[in-house]
């Protein structure tokens, strides 16, 4: 499965790692444009020169992990597409581009499932998106949180549960279905 990744999931970074952790576990092949990346770069500089510099940073290193994962909207699909925000059809047009299945968002009213549809693409919210993965394949999803709740800890010194983590992340119902699951 083929999933587009909005820039408001590449950023905050522990919605980031989880989803991205669990392309690098093999549960979907991820995929983006410089355009999102490049608005992940800009939302983290607003926190400071440093934060752009971290983005930039990262970016770099995914786009080596994954040097396929980035797609570039065709012309004619920017030119043919309409969405409520005109601002987001390049994410759109890049789904399609890329032959996506899921585009990963949590801009729902800015991208309708009709439309979506239309062109082949569902929407998707991570948090059910990991959920759905952590009941097709649980080691790999547990893997992937453990992983990010030990960064968590040892980043901010704080002793951090994972549900509280994902909660703090926007995913509630990971959390809440990691935290039941031994």
């Amino acid at each position: 499965m083929k999933v587009l990744i909005d820039a408001c999931v590449l950023y905050p970074t522990v919605m980031r790692e989880m989803v991205l952790g669990a392309a690098g576990e093999g549960c979907f092949t991820p995929l983006w444009s410089p355009r999102i990346l490049e608005e992940w770069a800009r939302a983290a500089a607003r926190l400071g020169p440093d934060q752009d510099a971290v983005a930039r940073a990262e970016i770099a290193l995914l786009q080596d992990r994954w040097p396929d994962a980035s797609i570039l909207p065709r012309d004619g699909d920017l030119r043919r597409l309409w969405l409520p925000d005109e601002h987001d059809i390049h994410v759109l047009a890049a789904a399609i581009a890329g032959h996506a299945d899921v585009l990963l968002t949590l801009n729902n009213a800015d991208f309708p499932r009709h439309i979506l549809a239309e062109e082949g693409l569902r929407r998707e919210n991570p948090d059910l998106l990991l959920c759905a993965f952590l009941d097709q394949t649980p080691d790999r999803i547990r893997r992937v949180a453990d992983r990010v709740l030990d960064q968590a800890r040892t980043l901010s010194g704080e002793d951090w549960t994972i549900r509280r983590l994902m909660k703090k992340a926007r995913l509630p119902r990971l959390g809440k279905a990691l935290d039941a699951r031994p």
